[in-house]
């Protein structure tokens, strides 16, 4: 595994000139388990090995910038992506430049951490480059909150699953240094950072307090300041090592920094190195140590005023800087094992699969049927597999996409309830970390929402099951079939109530046959129980299960087989729903009407599709009624005549169920025996535990028949 670092252009990883990108890499390359894996890239004009950070990692990018016209930032990339294109390079970190993102190699995996306000920022500034960023990239790391809360400003979601706070860190010492009577100051001696109110400050500090001197370690050529006091010392800029040397040596810190400070080393850095440290509350400076003096006025006067407390009340001085000693909150072994976890997780494809045999985190999306009140729940396959996933030991987020959508529509804006539904899947994706996600029948999810998922996700395995007909032979043929196809690139496998291979699908989409399950508390009926029926044939159909109604001037094309059938057999007593004005039953009083009937009728609106049926034969024959279906469904295959009872043509069924009729015995033992064997391999548990096993290949605890 290897690892390209690309520092920023003008970043040099110099002992003398480090800036903050430098140093970070400087800092957490000692203690990475992937320190001889990692690949250090930066330019230096006048390069002086000698003077390197580190000559081992570091590699220079040699090119004359001073003679090239274009963008130099491009041209630097660009010459980045030639010299790692033959070195396998697994991962890149990039530092402090998102506009860098657009010019490097899309194939490559990244990190970007961001050092400053990403407002701020060439390749961020806008929502949308920021989005983008998400999207590109394996992680966005952050050197504070602060920062990390300015990339989401105006994002309705204020985080990310893939955003993570890292902060710069810090080796503690094992002992406390001896102190002097000094006061530090490091940083650019500017404005921004306040060397304007602090050379005020401490000029009067040190004419009051004679015994005290005051340090100062940096340079600023654009700002110029004439503090001058004989016990004031500038010693310009110094390397990183030498002025943590001072920090020991001092007393009292001052950062009072009046810009939005990204994270404020000198703070974190001071409090360290055991000094009583006083800060301005600006950006994410008050993240660096937990026991710094925060000044309540960013004046001169304020300054004096805390440095001058600090010189006088000893004893206090002393505990606020034996606590910033011992309570550093930014470790550099605690966070480099962050960050060599982080990179653990995008090297290895690591996610949340942890153990391929644990139970998983599901999100199964479909049409639960709220907003019917839940009438349908009886013929859910999507209930049903919810209850089988459960009690199979999985953890189960139902989200009924239809009822969503419907509940959060505008009336100005149509499509408010889907764009509500992807940001809710989205959202709930980063919150959940699921496993898995089960599409049921769905086609409000945006294809983008599955890509999204897909790239932050890489395990998140995706399937679909489809009851609705998928042959050309039966009703809405071509849009059941772009429904089917819709999510078809993003999906690891897809379920049908048909023998797929009458789908003739490209052989890369791989699919398996999905019968109509059944659950112990739903189809709960003994029908062969009961043994006074006032009916003989019971059979129900309808318009759409949605409306539930029968609808005016319009025929199911079942209406002309049960016609028909009800004139061959003038002595049967037949109860028929969603036929000449009786509306269709749901729920309870379906199963108050199957229970009142000898046998029951399995009539889809196309039967001679292999394994194909109405989601009802789950509820005739798992509730204990004998069942007749058309021999053309092949369903056969998996009952015997003993079990169901098969027809070939309307008058073979006629005959049969005049048969049945009147052989009681015979009647209620294939019942049973077909409620047995129906459970026995259709229930919701067997039929779960399959779809996960084709999802995540494992085995199947028991192979049945129809596990092709």
């Amino acid at each position: 595994m290897k690892i390209a670092i690309l520092l920023p252009f003008k970043d040099t990883y110099t002992k003398d000139k480090a800036g903050s990108a430098s140093i970070w890499v400087k800092d957490f390359i000692k203690k990475s388990k992937y320190k001889s894996k990692i690949f250090i890239y930066g330019y230096i004009k006048n390069l002086n090995k000698k003077n390197l950070i580190n000559q081992t990692n570091y590699i220079n990018i040699k090119y004359n910038f001073d003679f090239y016209l274009g963008s130099k930032n491009k041209k630097y990339v660009e010459i980045f992506n030639k010299l790692i294109k033959d070195k396998k390079i697994n991962l890149v970190e990039l530092h402090n430049r998102p506009n860098y993102i657009d010019h490097l190699d899309k194939n490559l995996k990244k990190i970007l951490i961001f050092h400053n306000d990403p407002l701020n920022l060439s390749g961020s500034e806008t929502i949308k480059e920021r989005k983008k960023i998400i999207d590109n990239c394996e992680k966005v790391l952050f050197v504070s909150n602060w920062v990390k809360q300015r990339f989401f400003e105006g994002f309705k979601i204020k985080n990310d699953n893939k955003c993570e706070v890292i902060y710069p860190s810090i080796n503690k010492l094992k002992n406390f240094p001896k102190k002097e009577n000094i006061i530090i100051f490091v940083g650019k001696l500017n404005k921004s950072k306040g060397f304007h109110l602090f050379g005020s400050a401490i000029k009067r500090i040190l004419n009051e307090f004679k015994n005290w001197k005051s340090i100062v370690i940096g340079d600023e050529p654009r700002e110029k300041y004439n503090f001058k006091h004989k016990n004031l010392t500038l010693l310009g800029w110094i390397n990183h090592d030498k002025t943590l040397k001072y920090y020991e040596k001092s007393k009292i810190a001052v950062s009072p920094s009046t810009w939005e400070e990204p994270f404020g080393r000198t703070s974190m850095e001071a409090g360290s190195r055991g000094c009583a440290t006083i800060i301005s509350n600006r950006g994410g400076i008050t993240e660096t140590n937990l026991n710094s003096i925060i000044l309540k006025k960013l004046t001169s006067l304020e300054i004096y005023k805390n440095i001058k407390y600090l010189i006088k009340n000893k004893k206090k001085t002393l505990k606020i800087q034996k606590d910033s000693f011992k309570n550093v909150i930014h470790e550099l072994g605690k966070n480099s094992r962050k960050i060599d976890q982080i990179r653990d997780e995008i090297l290895n494809n690591f996610n949340f699969n942890v153990n391929r045999n644990r139970k998983l985190k599901i999100i199964h999306i479909s049409n639960f049927g709220q907003r019917q009140a839940n009438r349908l729940y009886n013929i859910s396959i999507a209930k049903k597999l919810t209850n089988g996933l459960i009690r199979n030991g999985h953890d189960v987020i139902n989200i009924s996409d239809r009822d969503v959508v419907r509940l959060n529509r505008g009336l100005k804006n149509f499509n408010k309830g889907s764009d509500y539904l992807n940001n809710l899947l989205l959202e709930t994706i980063d919150n959940y970390k699921p496993d898995a996600m089960v599409l049921g029948h769905v086609n409000n999810i945006q294809e983008k929402t599955l890509e999204i998922a897909k790239n932050k996700y890489k395990n998140l395995k995706i399937t679909q099951w489809f009851e609705d007909n998928l042959s050309k032979n039966g009703p809405d043929p071509v849009t059941n079939k772009k429904n089917f196809l819709k999510y078809i690139d993003y999906l690891d496998h897809s379920f049908v109530t048909s023998d797929p291979k009458n789908l003739k699908l490209d052989k890369k989409y791989s699919c398996s046959y999905l019968p109509i399950p059944v659950d112990e508390n739903i189809e709960y009926l003994k029908c062969y129980q009961n043994k006074n029926p006032i009916k003989d044939l019971f059979f129900t159909m309808s318009h759409g299960v949605n409306k539930g109604v029968l609808r005016k001037n319009k025929i199911d094309i079942r209406e002309p087989f049960v016609k028909k059938l009800i004139s061959l057999n003038s002595d049967i007593i037949f109860d028929i729903y969603g036929y000449k004005n009786q509306q269709p039953i749901w729920s309870h009083d379906f199963y108050n009407a199957l229970y009142k009937s000898k046998m029951a009728l399995n009539l889809s609106r196309i039967n001679n599709v292999k394994y194909y049926s109405s989601n009802r034969i789950a509820s005739l024959i798992g509730n204990g009624i004998l069942t007749f279906v058309d021999i053309n469904t092949k369903l056969n295959d998996f009952f015997d005549n003993d079990e169901v009872v098969f027809y070939k043509n309307i008058k073979d069924l006629s005959e049969k169920i005049n048969f049945y009729k009147d052989n009681t015995n015979k009647r209620l033992k294939i019942a049973k025996n077909g409620k047995e064997k129906y459970f026995r391999i259709f229930n919701n548990k067997i039929v779960a535990d399959y779809i996960c096993s084709r999802l995540f290949q494992r085995n199947i605890k028991k192979k049945l028949s129809w596990m092709k």
